[in-house]
């Protein structure tokens, strides 16, 4: 068995003015013409890093550098279109008749949060996680809640969930 790899997604970044990005593109189409490929025209297109861009379900974009004043940086992190793919994935698995049990549900879950957050660990993603996070949680939540609609709060915490700890006012 032989496993063949395309990579034809590429990023070329320069430091100048756009009319030198224009000026660049025959260049790269010529390069690209001896290994049978070719630059599209819909799919390709010129961008200042300020603006940012979408590339392989990254957000990349320049920004302020938050700690220092004056000072900008180039950061990545997950995009809108990533995101809403992994909630639709979660918003599917969590639907109630698919699964007869909760260990089922969080064995069908699991390998699908675990790669999603492995290949986007790199970026700035603290916050897309815990939004995500709270996002699974609620799922699952909602479908105890469905699934076991007689009972109360505790009582599915203490059944299900019970290494969690319910959170009240009273200190």
């Amino acid at each position: 068995m032989r496993i063949i790899r395309y990579a034809d997604d590429f990023l070329v970044m320069i430091n100048g003015q756009r009319a030198d990005a224009e000026a660049l593109w025959g260049e790269v189409g010529s390069v690209l013409a001896p290994m049978g490929l070719r630059l599209s025209e819909e799919k390709t297109r010129v961008c200042h890093i300020d603006e940012g861009f979408d590339f392989l379900g990254w957000r990349i974009q320049r920004r302020a550098w938050r700690s220092r004043t004056g000072k900008k940086v180039v950061y990545t992190w997950p995009s809108k279109k990533a995101l809403a793919s992994v909630t639709d994935k979660v918003r599917a698995l969590t639907r109630r008749a698919k699964h007869r049990t909760l260990a089922d549900l969080l064995r069908r879950l699991n390998p699908v949060l675990r790669g999603w957050c492995a290949y986007f660990r790199h970026g700035v993603s603290k916050r897309t996680f815990s939004y995500l996070g709270y996002y699974v949680f609620r799922r699952i939540w909602g479908w105890l809640r469905k699934r076991h609609s007689k009972l109360n709060r505790s009582t599915l915490v203490r059944r299900h969930l019970p290494n969690w700890e319910i959170c009240d006012d009273r200190g």
